[in-house]
């Protein structure tokens, strides 16, 4: 009978002789002893007849507290294992060159143009050599997803490749961010991404020859720039996953080198390669030198500045004169590179042009003088 039916009769059961003296909580206590002792019967007549279900991998597993401090232990060094076993798993250059000669060697003619192809049968060929960590690579789902319009059915050799080291830099990334994942989560703080950032720049062929004063400001642009558009609800973390698939670092790597030559070619003015650097700006016309109407249109920036700060404009005339005869440039109606270099004043003319703090403090360089003179005979007094 079924325990259900059973614990219904019971309960349905007329009360008689003691039975009538229980009083509501006792029949509560009665009634939930008789539910437990049934549904323990047919839990456990279940587990008898499906053994099948001990065979069920657990898949669950609680995160060690904070004050379980040797299972914290225990799990880090476990997933350092996991990620180091992992990483040799991956393909190393050697075995990328390995690849890419086999892939070379086995390539299926005719040649058209200068793109080698290879067909599927020779396709398996180099996979069965290329070794157990390449496998994964050589199926038929990545021959035909490279597959497209040739002929003769077969694939370009160096799209194959390509996807190859995607597929290796991608897994690489993945690996190496996931070392910063203290939490084990799949996410990453502002701290760990900061650290990542910082120790991945002396690796980053892009940015070599960075000077170091410079990695804490790239590591604060590039982090904050993950986090503006992978947080948009200022959580404090980004998930590893979508990291990987945002173009950010690539893009920062490139972006971010142009906007350090800018900084570096502004803060070393006087030098020349700072001022061929900045020259090239200032040549709006490309005609290799810079003349009247190249010196206005940036002074006219310098002019609505003033204005904005409630200075009386100065006159573009009288600047154009005054840059015209600290330079002395062998035309007078043109200024060359060389003709910057060579008068030693090329830091205070681009200083004119494009910052307007700098130009202050040129228009102003009589009286500060003076002022500090003054400071100067003050202290000498006292």
């Amino acid at each position: 009978m079924d325990w259900k039916e059973v614990l219904r009769r019971r309960l349905a059961a007329p009360d008689t002789g003691p039975q009538k003296k229980k009083n509501e909580q006792e029949l509560k206590e009665e009634e939930m002893d008789l539910f437990t002792k049934y549904y323990s019967e047919w839990k456990g007549g279940r587990k008898n007849t499906n053994e099948f279900y001990k065979t069920i991998p657990r898949f669950y597993y609680r995160l060690p507290a904070e004050d379980e401090v040797l299972l914290q232990k225990l799990r880090e060094e476990s997933r350092a294992v996991f990620l180091q076993r992992k990483s040799r798993e991956l393909l190393d250059n050697e075995e990328l060159q390995n690849l890419w000669f086999l892939l070379d060697k086995h390539q299926t003619p005719p040649m058209i143009g200068e793109e080698a192809m290879i067909n599927y049968e020779n396709f398996l060929k180099v996979g069965e050599k290329a070794g157990p960590k390449c496998k994964q690579f050589f199926t038929a789902k990545v021959f035909a997803k490279l597959l497209h319009t040739d002929s003769y059915g077969r694939i370009s050799i160096m799209q194959f490749f390509n996807y190859v080291m995607r597929k290796v830099w991608l897994h690489q990334t993945r690996i190496g961010l996931s070392l910063y994942d203290v939490a084990g989560q799949g996410y990453l703080r502002e701290s760990d991404l900061e650290n990542y950032i910082l120790e991945l720049i002396p690796t980053l062929p892009q940015l070599d020859g960075l000077e170091k004063s410079f990695y804490s400001f790239y590591v604060c642009t590039a982090v904050r720039k993950f986090f503006f558009f992978l947080d948009p609800l200022r959580t404090g973390k980004i998930k590893i996953q979508d990291i990987l698939a945002c173009s950010f670092l690539d893009d920062l790597l490139e972006d971010y080198k142009t906007y350090l030559d800018f900084v570096l070619a502004l803060e070393n003015r006087k030098e020349p390669a700072a001022l061929q650097y900045i020259f090239k700006l200032l040549d709006i016309e490309n005609k290799g030198y810079l003349n009247v109407f190249s010196l206005n249109y940036f002074f006219r920036a310098i002019q609505e500045l003033m204005k904005i700060h409630g200075q009386d404009p100065v006159s573009f005339q009288d600047v154009k004169d005054e840059i015209f005869d600290m330079v002395k440039p062998k035309d007078p109606l043109k200024i060359s590179l060389q003709d910057l270099i060579n008068s030693n004043q090329g830091d205070t003319v681009t200083t004119i042009l494009i910052d307007l703090n700098g130009f202050w403090t040129y228009e102003n360089r009589e009286a500060l003088v003076a002022n500090d003179n003054e400071n100067s005979t003050d202290l000498d007094e006292t």
